[in-house]
């Protein structure tokens, strides 16, 4: 295969093998299916119908195709991998991109280095687990790599993670991005015209049109600061640690809420645990409006390899604090690493640097807008994207038959 295949416009088919389909991995395979659909690629999207990627994407320009297969390892792998192998011979691919652990598993599996293979773990999955399961994860990602052109990774520290697991791997690190023209501070006219008081501390213009356009938002006493969280209720994105710390700037700020942004597996848990000042929106069809709503948007992850989220808060003006796991201080400003991270599961280091931000608001309009700034200049999804390109040209360039390997039958 020649590198100029991979040039916009040649018929350079690309297919995304995805699982999980929502939350931050099917945002980045929706800006790569539109940027590259753009270039002039075939896309095409192997993903379970389920949820909201497969639509997305078909709206975006891509071919859908359905891959069924569950979010974790079980009895149905073997049947996952043969339909996705059916469905490389189909789609005939240069190059598949696979995109979580799970994908990873399969499409390596399906494929064994018959079809260029790019793999994109988006978090490592042994940092989700112990135990024997999570040895077994480290001694596959490790074995994975013979089937593995080239390893993506969002950060540079989830690549050190990678390279502490003993994972001798081909790298690249390509940073996520935004759409800097979707995440915004908002229209310049409506700044300003309401404002949300904090505390004594002053008036935080800008975001009091925009909690009006939000009917859970409706009972929210004028002037009670919002913070918001965004992100799949799940262990991964700590939601829980968050409801403990969150305890103690009620206590600080009784007026103060909390919206919790998406859906998922511990929602149930999460509202029989949570008091009167924290609310549920569910999962949304737009993340948007919340960010332009909130004085604060906060993501107290476990585990990430670059989270999304926290990207879009800044793109969109806001001042975030994140727990420091992969990822957060590469996607933050230099210099706001003392008031925006807090060690990962310390709910009292999180109430302190929550409460700190929504009292003090000239600190927390500054590094809003300081932020905003450093996502134009470095997270732009556009980087994002051409930097994807340039290594499809590179590892569609190497020659195959030095790297098949037969698929037993």
């Amino acid at each position: 295969m020649q590198p100029q295949r991979c040039r916009p416009g040649t018929g350079f088919t690309a297919l995304h093998l995805v699982q999980p389909v929502d939350g931050g991995v099917a945002q980045v395979v929706l800006d790569l299916v539109a940027a590259q659909v753009a270039a002039g690629f075939r896309v095409v999207v192997g993903c379970p119908r389920t949820g909201p990627l497969a639509g997305a994407a078909a709206r975006r320009g891509a071919e859908i195709h359905a891959w069924q297969a569950g979010r974790e390892p079980g009895p149905g792998l073997l049947r996952e991998v043969r339909q996705a192998a059916r469905l490389v011979g189909r789609v005939r691919p240069d190059l598949v991109h696979a995109h979580s652990a799970k994908a990873g598993l399969v499409g390596r599996l399906a494929v064994r280095g018959r079809v260029p293979t790019v793999f994109q773990p988006h978090a490592w999955s042994f940092e989700a687990v112990g135990g024997v399961t999570g040895r077994l994860a480290r001694r596959w990602e490790r074995w994975a790599v013979r089937w593995t052109d080239r390893v993506v990774c969002v950060s540079d520290a989830e690549r050190r993670t990678g390279e502490r697991a003993g994972i001798d791997a081909p790298w690249t690190v390509v940073r996520n991005g935004v759409d800097v023209g979707r995440f915004t501070p908002g229209d310049p006219a409506t700044a300003g015209a309401t404002g949300t008081a904090v505390g004594g501390a002053g008036t935080v213009t800008g975001t009091g049109a925009a909690r009006a356009a939000l009917p859970l938002l409706a009972g929210v006493p004028a002037g009670a600061p919002v913070v918001v969280c965004v992100g799949r209720l799940c262990r991964q994105k700590g939601q829980d640690i968050l409801l403990r710390a969150w305890e103690t700037v009620v206590r600080r700020l009784p007026q103060a809420r909390l919206v919790l942004v998406g859906d998922g597996p511990d929602a149930a848990a999460l509202r029989a645990a949570a008091p009167p000042s924290v609310l549920f929106a569910g999962a949304v069809p737009d993340t948007v409006p919340w960010y332009r709503a909130a004085d604060l948007v906060v993501l107290p992850s476990r585990w990430e390899g670059m989270a999304v989220a926290p990207l879009e808060a800044m793109a969109s003006g806001r001042t975030v604090v994140l727990s420091d796991v992969d990822g957060a201080r590469e996607s933050l400003p230099p210099g706001q690493e003392r008031f925006c991270l807090t060690p990962p599961e310390n709910p009292p280091a999180l109430a302190a640097a929550v409460s700190t931000l929504l009292h003090d608001r000239p600190l927390r309009e500054a590094i809003g807008r300081q932020g905003h700034q450093h996502v134009l200049s470095t997270y732009d999804v556009r980087q994002t994207a051409q930097a994807i390109a340039d290594v499809y040209r590179e590892v569609a360039a190497v020659p195959r038959p030095e790297r098949r390997e037969p698929i037993p039958q």
